[in-house]
Formats: C-alpha cells, sequence, structure tokens
C-alpha cells in the first residue's frame, strides 16, 4: 500500500491512497482524514485503507491524476522526528577527516539526534537560506514511521512497530555545526526542515528488499542533475531500524506517527572509503562525504557545499527501474524574507 498527504491548503493535507505506479490516487477521508489520524488508529484503518488500495489497481475506485509537485510530505508535521546514525562509516569518515579517533562505542551504541518536526518541507518545494556560508547539505536517507512503541521495547517489538516506509533529504547546514557541536548541546539552527519523499509505503510494498529491518536497495541522489550517489541502502548498516528504534524507546514510549531515519546512506568500497560513481564507485549521499575523502587524500576539501540555484534528486528505484516513493526534488533559494 502507498499513501501520500496532497497540499488542500490546510496544515496536514489530505490522505490519499496512490496506485503501485504512482501515476493515480483516490481520496480516503471517510476513512482517515489525515495520514496522522490513519496512524493513531492504525489497527482499524490500515485493513481498509488496503482494500481501497486493491480496489484502485483494479479500475474500481473513483481516481484522479497523481501529481508529485502537488504532495506534501506525507506526515507534513509529526510528533517525533529522531534521527540515526546507522552507517558507521560515514561517522568514521567524519572523524578520520580531522585525525580524530572513533570510540569503539560508536560500533555497539547508535547516534541519535531529535530534530524539528514541525514543519517538513513539500518534497517539490526549495531549500530557503539567507546565506551560501551556512554550508548548505543535503543528506539522503532512508525513515520509517512506527506505531506505539513501548519505553524499553525489544529490537524484534520495534521492528513489528514500523508501518511506513520513505526516504528523506535531511539537510544540513555544515558550516553551523562545529559551533553548535562545540557548546556540547547538540544541533539546532543546523539542522533546519527536512524534506519527505511523495509518497510512504508499507514494508510488504518493498518485497525481498525489505529483510531484517533493512532496505537493500541503491538510493539515487542527483547533484545539478547528474548522477552523485548510487550507495546500497542495506549495505554498511550497521544498525537496522529495529535497533535504532528500540534505541529511541530506551527511555521514552514513542507515540503513532514518531518517525525515525536512518542517517546518511553511506558505502565503502573493498573496504575503504567509496568513490565517486565517475571512478567506478558508488558514490555519496551528501557533500561532507566527499569533502572528508578528499580531506584525507589530498589535505583539503575541494568540492563546495551547495550554492543558491543548486539542484538535488533523491529517489529509489525496484529491481524493474519503476520510482517506489516518488522523488525529492529541490532547489537551494536565497531567502529575502
Amino acid at each position: 500500500m502507498k499513501l501520500a498527504t496532497l497540499n488542500n491548503g490546510s496544515r496536514d493535507g489530505v490522505l490519499v491512497v496512490v496506485s503501485k505506479d504512482l501515476t493515480q490516487c483516490t481520496a480516503v477521508g471517510h476513512i482517515a482524514p489525515t495520514l496522522q489520524a490513519a496512524l493513531d488508529n492504525w489497527a482499524k484503518a490500515a485493513p481498509r485503507l488496503q482494500r481501497v488500495a486493491e480496489m484502485l489497481e483494479v479500475g474500481a475506485e473513483p481516481v484522479q491524476r497523481f501529481h508529485e509537485s502537488e504532495a506534501l510530505s506525507p506526515l507534513p508535521r509529526a510528533y517525533q522526528w529522531a534521527d540515526g546514525s546507522a552507517y558507521v562509516n560515514h561517522v568514521e569518515l567524519v572523524r578520520k577527516a580531522r585525525n580524530a579517533e572513533m570510540p569503539d562505542s560508536f560500533w555497539t551504541d547508535p547516534l541519535m539526534y531529535q530534530g524539528g518536526s514541525d514543519t517538513f518541507l513539500p518534497p517539490r518545494a526549495p531549500i530557503v537560506m539567507a546565506d551560501e556560508a551556512y554550508g548548505i547539505d543535503m543528506e539522503g536517507e532512508v525513515a520509517v514511521v512506527v506505531d506505539d512503541v513501548a519505553m524499553g521495547a525489544s529490537r524484534e517489538e520495534a521492528l513489528d512497530a514500523i508501518r511506513l516506509v520513505m526516504l528523506v533529504n535531511d539537510v544540513s547546514l555544515r558550516g553551523l555545526i562545529p559551533a553548535e557541536l562545540g557548546k556540547g548541546f547538540g544541533f539546532f539552527q543546523s539542522k533546519p526542515s527536512s524534506a519527505f519523499s511523495p509518497v510512504a509505503v508499507t514494508p510488504d510494498e518493498l518485497g525481498d528488499a525489505w529483510k531484517d529491518g533493512k532496505l537493500h536497495l541503491p538510493l539515487c541522489v542527483d547533484y545539478n542533475g547528474k548522477p552523485f550517489g548510487r550507495a546500497d541502502a542495506g549495505i554498511d548498516m550497521t544498525f537496522d531500524f529495529g535497533t535504532l528504534i528500540a534505541h529511541a524507546a530506551k527511555t521514552r514510549a514513542l507515540g503513532a506517527g514518531a518517525i525515525i531515519g536512518s542517517g546518511t546512506v553511506s558505502n565503502k568500497l573493498d573496504g575503504e572509503p567509496g568513490k565517486a560513481i565517475a571512478d567506478g564507485g558508488a558514490g555519496y549521499s551528501c557533500i561532507a562525504e566527499i569533502r572528508m575523502i578528499e580531506t584525507i587524500n589530498n589535505g583539503k576539501p575541494s568540492t563546495e557545499f551547495m550554492k543558491f540555484g543548486d539542484t538535488v534528486r533523491i529517489e529509489m528505484k525496484d529491481e524493474d527501474g519503476k520510482s517506489i516513493f516518488g522523488a525529492i526534488e529541490q532547489t537551494v533559494e536565497k531567502y529575502n524574507g
């Protein structure tokens, strides 16, 4: 089942069921007006939504054309957005670039931060920033939406609570991060609003690609119209989503609709840092990573962070080359407010 939220002028939009090929949709306000409402009553809403999805595929439901450009993030706002760093290769590179040793605990205890969740960007909305000097960067990731999760839940219980899977561009302002972390109190200004894929899907839609709490498909990141990253989200993921969710729920319960992110998808190559696609590698899901590798190899980075007018596209395709979640497409624009 594929679900999306269309812009109807309200904060939370209107819930629709989307066809498998992402071309058509049908409104389901009689079941749940919004995705959050469906998640709040998932046990009753999900079977009814699934029946609509099945009827949609055989032409037995009233339909309208689905336009990704009219979609908000599946949850335009959420009660919780916690982003992990499941790809320890990415963390290792960050520390190596500044000649810092990585604690052994990073391989056994996930990193996670709590992000702002009151305003998510639509997947086709611009990234609006006042200054390029902020060090604007994209971060291609996978995220899951959970049902209620009890405090102290096990990994297996956490996996059972996953209701939806989607993609995310977790925008980062690299120029602001060092000073913020230097205060010893975490991210805030350096982590502006994120954008999620036009469509969220139930895990069963992913078939064999969803296994052991990981999504085993390449994440396609294009930068300024050129292939930038094709890292496989199932490879080098040190902490699966069950582990990440259980980590988030160690000392608090998670409410239905909470979103947990994977962190930047990152692959090694033959045990070494990844290579650019042009050099035969899987590329990168953020600019910071290629800058780290440039620093390690050359003593300094040469790739600049995003400038006004730069574009990013984040998408994932199935084995037949068909888009699963639709595409996040964003342009960096100057804020003049």
